[in-house]
């Protein structure tokens, strides 16, 4: 899913009336193995990389698999918290041009107070992307019955069907606290034998990305 996911960072920079900053930050929020965390410490236009997860077993994980690759050192950097544990800087300049939640949101219990706490952590005209699941039957099917309890490819009990929000309720968020705008929505469905791909009105049935920019001074 990594190269849709900065396909999409991409493509939310360029919906902006001008080009993005020239070096970005990225704040990557319950990172697990480091997958999308690697990738962006690795573009040239990255300038650094805080990936967190609560869990100290994934980070362990991560960590090691990051001393692979000498590159990532001072660009790329894991902290072992939650995001509310993480201290909001300062300085606008210290904040994220990048914060992502991929797959996150569907596992949390309050997810509006959530992203209250995540978005102090953006500067202005920066962006908050995430991934996460429509509510709906279809995914009940394909995210509960199939992968959980038919094919096994995660373990059960990793999702909870009532706890996925729909594209409408984040734009209500979002709405609703002010100060976002340029909202983005695609949905993306598994190929197999190709990849995750985009396809137009899949975002109400199952998986998308969503991203909103905040507001600037």
């Amino acid at each position: 899913m990594n190269p849709l996911r900065h396909d999409f960072i991409r493509t939310c920079y360029a919906s902006q009336p001008h080009p993005p900053p020239p070096s970005l930050r990225y704040l990557d929020i319950g990172c697990g193995g480091g997958i999308f965390a690697e990738s962006a410490a690795r573009l040239a236009s990255t300038a650094s990389v805080t990936a967190i997860d609560p869990s100290p077993e994934v980070l362990a994980v991560a960590k090691a698999h990051a001393r692979k690759d000498p590159g990532l050192a001072g660009k790329l950097s894991y902290l072992n918290m939650a995001i509310e544990e993480l201290a909001v800087p300062e300085a606008d300049s210290e904040k994220a041009d990048v914060l992502s939640l991929f797959e996150v949101i569907e596992h949390v219990e309050h997810p509006a107070e959530f992203l209250d706490v995540c978005a102090r952590h953006v500067k202005p005209g920066g962006w908050m992307v995430l991934s996460t699941i429509a509510r709906h039957w279809v995914s009940w099917i394909t995210t509960k019955v199939l992968a959980e309890d038919v094919l096994g490819v995660v373990p059960r009990g990793t999702h909870e069907w009532g706890k996925y929000i729909n594209e409408e309720e984040l734009r209500g968020y979002f709405a609703r606290k002010g100060g976002w705008n340029n909202w983005r929505c695609i949905g993306v469905v598994y190929v197999p034998g190709i990849g995750w791909r985009e396809v137009k009105g899949s975002e109400r049935v199952g998986n998308y990305f969503f991203g909103a920019r905040k507001d600037e001074l």
